[in-house]
């Protein structure tokens, strides 16, 4: 009898752990940093190029989208296919992805009215996206940034109708700063609706020397996030945006690098402390930084600068700058705990979030 007992105490046990390890979440690979251009909005400017001053080309049986004046690249079928975008997330290891619009139709040139089509199009066809793929992806809207008033309104638009968390901000809006007074309106109603902001490079403009051999993407992307760091941090904007989640693409250009030279100048030149006290060194950990470095010893340099918790995942899929395999690039760092790649991970992406993904 006290045998049988025993065994019945232990399958009892048993069948508890195996219930309690099915109640336990699983770990999660989570990509902050995924562009797509939705199909609705490649419908638009195909039937009103002039309005949004691009068009769609076909050669050789292959679509890119031109920008007036030049600049343009490929429409890939990840673009607007959700279900071709989870494939190749299954392809990289990762189980939600955080989609936002390709840097060239953000459209920060347009006049309001356009402006504001564009933006709408493009939210309500990553909704859309989204709805089709609820657990694997997230929606990361847009906003015409040139025009505070109607950003403000698309913001509030897309946080109530479409529940997004995110917006992608261009590092720049043509050639005004985000720091600029007269776009901080439009960041501090993020920071009331707890919306995290991903800062990418928007500029399509050669930096001198930058034209030829690809330099406008490998130095120009890089250097557009420092400048925009550079005047967040010296202009006093950060003082004012206590709580302001901002992430930066490319982990985080040259600013973890170079903080040093920051903080020294901010030390020795009066025009730096003009318009805040704080430091560069304290602010570094104001951004989280994406881990797009494409090298274990930055990467491991990144995460011990600024912290784990302060290091999210990326791809910047479609794009052939981008990584295809982020989790085992992960892997590849030297000397990192288990808890540290959970952050990294997923922890982190979570936080920013707010919630459960």
């Amino acid at each position: 009898m006290a045998a049988t007992k025993k065994t019945a105490v232990r399958k009892a046990v048993r069948k508890a752990v195996i219930k309690t390890a099915a109640k336990k979440p699983a770990r999660r690979r989570i990509d902050v940093h995924s562009h797509v251009v939705p199909a609705e909005l490649l419908q638009a400017i195909e039937r009103e190029p002039a309005r949004f001053q691009m068009n769609i080309e076909t050669r050789d049986g292959s679509q890119r989208i031109v920008r007036d004046g030049g600049h343009a690249f490929p429409v890939f079928p990840e673009f607007s296919d959700p279900a071709v975008k989870v494939a190749g997330m299954d392809r990289k290891g990762l189980d939600v992805s955080f989609i936002s619009p390709a840097p060239i139709v953000m459209m920060y040139w347009l006049g309001v009215d356009a402006a504001a089509e564009a933006a709408r199009i493009t939210n309500d066809g990553i909704a859309r996206m989204v709805a089709a793929h609820p657990d694997r992806l997230k929606g990361m809207g847009t906003l015409p940034m040139q025009h505070p008033d109607a950003a403000i309104a698309e913001l509030e638009r897309i946080v109530r109708d479409h529940g997004f968390r995110s917006v992608e901000l261009g590092t720049s809006v043509e050639h005004e700063q985000l720091s600029e007074p007269r776009l901080r309106p439009v960041l501090k109603r993020a920071q009331d609706l707890k919306v995290f902001i991903f800062a990418h490079p928007y500029s399509s403009t050669p930096e001198c020397g930058t034209e030829k051999y690809h330099l406008r993407n490998l130095i120009g992307n890089p250097l557009h996030s420092t400048i925009m760091v550079g005047n967040l941090m010296f202009s006093g904007a950060l003082d004012d945006l206590k709580t302001l989640k901002i992430v930066l693409a490319h982990g985080g250009g040259y600013i973890p690098y170079q903080i040093g030279r920051f903080v020294h100048g901010h030390k020795v030149r009066k025009d730096t402390k003009q318009d805040t006290r704080t430091s560069p060194e304290k602010m570094l950990r104001r951004f989280w930084y994406d881990a797009l470095v494409h090298d274990e010893a930055a990467l491991r340099y990144l995460i011990e600068r600024v912290g784990a918790d302060r290091v999210v995942l990326a791809t910047d899929a479609p794009f052939d700058m981008g990584e295809e395999n982020p989790v085992e690039r992960l892997k590849a760092v030297k000397r990192l705990s288990t808890a540290d790649r959970e952050l990294i991970c997923s922890g982190n992406a979570m936080k920013l979030y707010g919630g459960k993904l």
